[in-house]
């Protein structure tokens, strides 16, 4: 593990439009120290080459390739492969600040924390803001983790010094596996502080997994009763509080 070093893990799937965006915004990042690990999971579109030509320019790009699994196998494949003390994960369409990874270290060392996130826009696909900035509570704890997920993937960073890697449960494959990652670092650190400044952009499309809510509430409601293992009262309530926030969450 290299002290100083931020492992940045990119899943890719038939992500070419995006992507070299994506690759953009990490190689402005005014903190140096970081590798960007992308996991093509199986593209039928110019995805990876895409990415290997960025490996001719930048050594600290790596891509490797693996058959269609998932975003869950994807990452989990990168963070084994990861040698940074730092764990983030950015996906193929989302976008950095170029000081991201510079305010996220520095707010990790000002709180004595291992789990931040912060606050980003939300972009369609030209880049224009379709609704208001996210910004996460500036103290987030498993309870309010329950309810509604503020840490985002692209937003997330993780201290893995106390505690080591965690890695996705890749039995949700590509549908609240962060989710789950997210709870699984909180019950361990007990708490994530939200950056109150925009740290990135969030890409919504049209046909995003995060807009169309009714294909995760089945997935939702397994995580508090397979992985939780809540009683069907208390998976109910959160399941609850849950949409009820993700409503608010995409109110213009």
């Amino acid at each position: 593990m290299q002290d100083n070093l931020v492992s940045i893990i990119t899943p890719l799937y038939n992500g070419e439009r995006f992507l070299a965006q994506t690759i953009e915004s990490v190689l402005q990042q005014t903190y140096p120290h970081w590798e960007m690990l992308i996991v093509n999971d199986g593209s039928s579109d110019r995805s990876e080459d895409i990415a290997r030509s960025y490996t001719e320019r930048d050594k600290r790009i790596q891509v490797f390739s693996q058959s269609n699994g998932g975003s869950a196998a994807a990452r989990n494949n990168g963070l084994r492969r990861a040698q940074g003390r730092y764990i983030a994960l950015l996906d193929a369409d989302d976008l950095w600040e170029p000081d991201f990874l510079e305010k996220q270290l520095g707010l990790l060392q000002e709180k004595k924390c291992q789990l931040v996130c912060g606050a980003h826009k939300r972009i369609d696909a030209n880049n224009q803001e379709v609704l208001r900035p996210f910004c996460p509570p500036e103290k987030i704890t498993l309870n309010d983790l329950f309810k509604t997920c503020s840490i985002t993937c692209l937003t997330g960073l993780y201290d893995t010094k106390e505690y080591g890697k965690v890695y996705l449960n890749e039995e949700f494959k590509s549908l609240r596996d962060d989710y789950v990652y997210w709870l699984e670092i909180l019950h361990k650190t007990k708490v994530c502080y939200g950056n109150q400044q925009i740290v990135g952009s969030y890409r919504i499309l049209g046909d995003s997994i995060s807009r169309r809510k009714h294909k995760v509430i089945k997935p939702q409601y397994r995580v508090y009763r397979e992985v939780e293992k809540m009683s069907v009262l208390k998976s109910l309530y959160y399941l609850t509080n849950w949409a009820i926030y993700g409503f608010l969450k995409y109110r213009r």
